[in-house]
Formats: C-alpha cells, sequence, structure tokens
C-alpha cells in the first residue's frame, strides 16, 4: 500500500471515527433535549390543568356562588397548619386537627350537614397569600393575622376568634429576663408573617442592633433556635407557648414578660362572594353566643325554651337571616352538637397548653367580673337577629 493511500485511510477513518463520536453527540443531545421537552410539557399540562381547574371554579363562582360550589363537590377546603399544636397539628395518623381546624369543621357541619366532610390544606406562611388570591380554598384558618393590606389583597376576614401579640422565647440558660435584655442578640424569625415586620419595627423604634436568623416556615425557625442559632425565638405567644409544650425539656426555656404587637387571629375568605363572607361569620356567630347563652353539646335544645335570644339561634323561634345567608333554619343546633361552642373547641384544644381565658382578652365580652363593670374579655361578634 502506498503511503498516499495509506494517509488517505488514516484520514477517512479518522473522520469517520469524528462523523461517530458527532452523531454520538449529536444523540445524547438529542435525547437531552427531548427529556427537557417532556419535563417542559409535563410543566405545562399540570399548569394548564390547574388553570382550567380555576377558570372553572370561577365558572361556577359566578353562576352559583362558593356556597353551590362547595355543596357540588361535597367537601369544604380549608388551608391550615399541620405543625403547631393546639391550633393545628397532625397526629401520628396524619390527621390534623387544633383549634383553627374546628373552626373549617363548623362550616362544614352548616354547610354540607358533616364535620368530617373537610379538606385541610397544609399551607405554609409564605404560601397564605397566593393560596387566598387564587380562590383554590374556600377559608384559611391558619392562625392568621388580621391586618389592613390582607384584609385587602388577601380577602375577607371574618370575627377575630383568639387576640394575640408577639413576644419572645429564650434558653433559661441565657440568664435574659427582659424584653430589653436582648440587646444584640440573634433572634430566629420566619419569613413571610406579621412577625418579621414587627420585630424589625421593634429594633429599630429601640436601637436594639438585633440581628435576624430567618427561616421559611415555622418547624425551620423552630428547629434553627433549638440548634443554639440564635439566642431567641419570636412568634406569636400562643405560638410560643405551643412550641414549648411540644419540647422535651420546657423548663429549660421561658418566654418573656411582654409583647411588642397586637395579633388578632381569625379565619378568612376569598373576595367577591358576600353571601359566603356572611355565611362564615355567622358560624363563628353560633359558637360564640352558644357559649354566651350557656348551651353545649350536651343541652342543644330542640324545642322552645321560652329564651327569645336561644330560641332565635337555635331555630326554635324567630331568624336572623339563615334563608339569606344559605343556612338552614336550625343549622346552629347540628354545629352545636358537632362540634361545640367556642368555649368547649378553646378548652379541648388551648387550655390544655395553659393558654387559660380567664381573665384574658380571650374571654368572652360577657366575662365581666361584675355588672357594671365596662367589659370582659373580647371575644364578641355581631347578634345574631
Amino acid at each position: 500500500m502506498s503511503r498516499k493511500v495509506l494517509t488517505l485511510v488514516v484520514v477517512l477513518a479518522v473522520a469517520m471515527v469524528a462523523l461517530i463520536a458527532c452523531q454520538e453527540d449529536n444523540t445524547a443531545a438529542m435525547e437531552a433535549l427531548q427529556r427537557e421537552n417532556a419535563t417542559m410539557e409535563s410543566e405545562m399540562a399540570a399548569m394548564e390543568a390547574r388553570m382550567a381547574e380555576m377558570e372553572s371554579m370561577t365558572a361556577e363562582m359566578m353562576e352559583g356562588g362558593r356556597l353551590e360550589t362547595v355543596k357540588a363537590r361535597g367537601n369544604l377546603i380549608c388551608a391550615g397548619n399541620n405543625s403547631l399544636a393546639g391550633f393545628g397539628a397532625a397526629d401520628a395518623a396524619g390527621n390534623v386537627g387544633g383549634f383553627d381546624i374546628d373552626l373549617c369543621r363548623a362550616v362544614a357541619v352548616a354547610v354540607l350537614g358533616d364535620a368530617n366532610a373537610l379538606e385541610i390544606r397544609p399551607t405554609t406562611a409564605a404560601e397564605r397569600g397566593p393560596t387566598m388570591q387564587s380562590g383554590e380554598v374556600d377559608i384559611m384558618s391558619r392562625n392568621t393575622t388580621w391586618t389592613s393590606s390582607r384584609n385587602a389583597q388577601w380577602g375577607n376576614f371574618a370575627p377575630t376568634m383568639f387576640y394575640d401579640g408577639q413576644g419572645f422565647m429564650v434558653p433559661t440558660s441565657l440568664g435574659v429576663n427582659t424584653l430589653a435584655e436582648l440587646e444584640g442578640a440573634k433572634i430566629c424569625v420566619q419569613q413571610g408573617t406579621t412577625t418579621e415586620l414587627n420585630v424589625q419595627d421593634f429594633d429599630n423604634q429601640n436601637n436594639m442592633n438585633l440581628e435576624f436568623v430567618i427561616s421559611a416556615d415555622n418547624i425551620a425557625t423552630n428547629a434553627a433556635y433549638l440548634a443554639g442559632n440564635c439566642d431567641a425565638l419570636t412568634t406569636d405567644r400562643s405560638g410560643l407557648v405551643s412550641t414549648r409544650a411540644e419540647l422535651d425539656n420546657p423548663a429549660d426555656h421561658v418566654i418573656l414578660p411582654g409583647t411588642i404587637s397586637e395579633e388578632p387571629l381569625g379565619p378568612v375568605v376569598p373576595h367577591g362572594d358576600e353571601q359566603w363572607y356572611d355565611l362564615v361569620s355567622a358560624v363563628m356567630g353560633i359558637l360564640i353566643y352558644a357559649e354566651a347563652y350557656g348551651i353545649t353539646q350536651s343541652n342543644v335544645p330542640t324545642a322552645v325554651t321560652g329564651d327569645s335570644a336561644v330560641d332565635r339561634l337555635f331555630g326554635l323561634e324567630g331568624d336572623y337571616g339563615q334563608e339569606d345567608m344559605g343556612l338552614s333554619k336550625t343549622a346552629a343546633q347540628d354545629i352545636i352538637r358537632a362540634v361545640g361552642n367556642y368555649g368547649e373547641i378553646y378548652d379541648r384544644h388551648l387550655t390544655p397548653l395553659g393558654l387559660a381565658r380567664e381573665g384574658s382578652r380571650n374571654a368572652l365580652w360577657s366575662a365581666a367580673p361584675c355588672t357594671d363593670c365596662p367589659k370582659g374579655g373580647q371575644v364578641y361578634t355581631a347578634p345574631l337577629r
């Protein structure tokens, strides 16, 4: 074989190898592109399905309102917490219960006659706004503070069901006894909450020189505190009580006296449906007035009692606009029999944590210590008449 022929063969061989390698690279690139396209198509399909669901929901809302949508669906969708003891937490079997969850159960009874006709959608603090704005849930009951911007942007807040204020918890070993002693401390705080804004205001107003350790949710925030990444944990005092109660050694942590904010917590419903808002507000009122009238799960009246206020509330005489709101005449009977009054719900979930009502703002307005006292607690709502 001549040198020229040999050279030509080598060149052709190299070219073939290069061509094969190029084809393999192209094949790999094409396969990668196809996988990427498949992923994008899957994501687009999911997004289109979600948009279709939202459009369908909007159409249903326009046609018959959320009440009819919930009835047709057969369950109530409630955005809630699943990691805050007493308010909304999952048990070993994954069932979510608590004070906030029972408020949703009461609405489910009012609309569907079944406290268990309920889907709880665990929702992080950061997800609350978008979730409400999308209209994908019927109600949110998740230790959420009523504020002017949230009222304007998220939805309509029903009556306040728990009055709170932001506080601080520190390890007992830190030797801190007052808020003023936190100057220069590292503070663990949850992102996307009123807590974050409040502690920044507190820092600015008092020249505390605080350093913030910010986490995405309450589980991560608590973990950061317990890991020693900060000196103090801040959130609503009820949240601190709940967190402390779940610790292995609660005595190793102390909740400092004092608060730095006002936190009225309550359910919120999406904007755009006044009947639904009125219905949810009335259900909250039923829970509160049943306690005020001394009606519990065990003594729900089914015949006229002679007390006009009680008889009206329980649909035995007169009315308070049930038909206009889409409630049955005797909805209060079903609600109280299924979940109890406000006080029973509170005692079931919050009293065991040490959140006593007596003398607090979470007592009923009627719980004043004497008949001529100016007020009792702050738990009150529009009279049902």
